[in-house]
């Protein structure tokens, strides 16, 4: 056995001492880790479901090209599926704002980044679609038009700046405010969304995290909760499909509810350009009967005005006739065929 004499026991304490170090070092670092101070908005975000790992996807960096379509896509075919379940708020909001555009009102998005293009782009496509006037529906962006070309994705985390941007479009009722908000929390537009609630108008928002998750106020929070992205956080990818499914819903049912389509047609489009131009011959002939040149002659008359044409040729009406009978039935075309006295007689055809 070892003799402990006080020379050894000293050499070993000293010995010892790098191992106390290290000890201690390893102990309050894991300490400063484990209690290291974060803001509020760290534990929220991390929270968002669209912020998590997508397990489906974890290896796409070792994807060839063909395996990180085939990943993205079966992502995309999961997001009609979730869009599918809110189909009666998506419904709800298609006759809000259809009842406010019949009383006169507008529809005005307000959203950030990807989430506020989605916005515009829906609005600018109405006037070229349903012939409406730039101001029915209108999509506002944080950080002003030069954000639809450039990120400037610091400007979405003023609440007072979403606010002004209510007011400065002077929003009331019966207009409709629709919030753009992937993550459900977006200070832009929960300032926006207060804003417009304080002034009057009915308020939705579309989010793609479960509405617990939501961290702003509505009438009508349609969630679609899309899962975790392809790649962690991008809400270009699934949040934003999804968003744009519900657009097309809500400004499609709108303006069909307006009159703005003949069965399965679009019959208010504007002749904005060759295609349209030619699109509203093929609509005349379609539903006519009528030659190229007669349809092309007939919508000279109708000024342009396809739902016009139809009621002109099978009402025998003139141009200032046929309009004023579309106003009488609130513009819709099957409407106004059928006030016509042979209206028997069309149907038979």
């Amino acid at each position: 056995m070892e003799e402990i004499t006080p020379e050894l026991r000293a050499y070993k304490a000293i010995g010892y001492i790098p191992y106390c170090l290290n000890l201690y070092r390893s102990n309050f670092y894991m300490s400063r880790k484990d209690n290291d101070i974060k803001p509020p908005i760290y534990y929220r975000l991390k929270e968002l479901l669209t912020e998590q790992r997508n397990p489906n996807t974890n290896r796409i960096d070792l994807a060839t090209p063909r395996e990180i379509v085939e990943m993205i896509h079966r992502e995309d075919l999961t997001v009609a599926e979730k869009v599918g379940t809110r189909l009666d708020q998506i419904a709800l909001a298609v006759e809000w704002v259809s009842e406010s555009l019949r009383s006169g009102g507008r529809l005005l998005y307000f959203g950030a980044g990807t989430s506020g293009r989605l916005g515009v782009l829906d609005a600018a496509e109405c006037p070229p679609t349903f012939g409406t006037p730039p101001h029915l529906v209108q999509g506002f962006i944080a950080g002003g038009p030069e954000a639809m070309f450039k990120a400037r994705e610091g400007v979405e985390d003023s609440a007072d700046s979403g606010r002004d941007a209510v007011a400065d479009v002077n929003a009331q009722s019966p207009d409709v405010v629709c919030g753009l908000a992937a993550s459900g929390r977006t200070p832009w537009v929960a300032g926006a969304l207060k804003e417009a609630a304080k002034r009057g108008c009915r308020t939705l928002a579309v989010i793609t995290v479960p509405e617990k998750q939501a961290r702003l106020s509505a009438d009508l929070i349609i969630d679609i909760p899309v899962g975790p992205e392809p790649l962690t956080g991008s809400t270009r990818m699934k949040s934003a499909t999804a968003q744009k499914m519900v657009l097309n819903m809500i400004t499609t049912g709108a303006m069909i509810r307006q009159g703005k389509v003949y069965e399965n047609v679009m019959v208010d489009l504007m002749l904005t350009n060759q295609k349209l131009e030619e699109r509203a011959k093929r609509i005349l002939m379609h539903f006519t009967s009528l030659s190229y040149s007669e349809s092309e002659d007939l919508l000279k008359k109708a000024k342009g005005n396809v739902k016009t044409a139809i009621i002109m040729h099978f009402g025998g009406l003139n141009q200032s006739g046929a309009s004023a009978l579309l106003d009488k039935e609130g513009g819709f075309v099957r409407k106004a065929l059928e006030s016509l006295p042979n209206h028997d007689h069309l149907e038979d055809k």
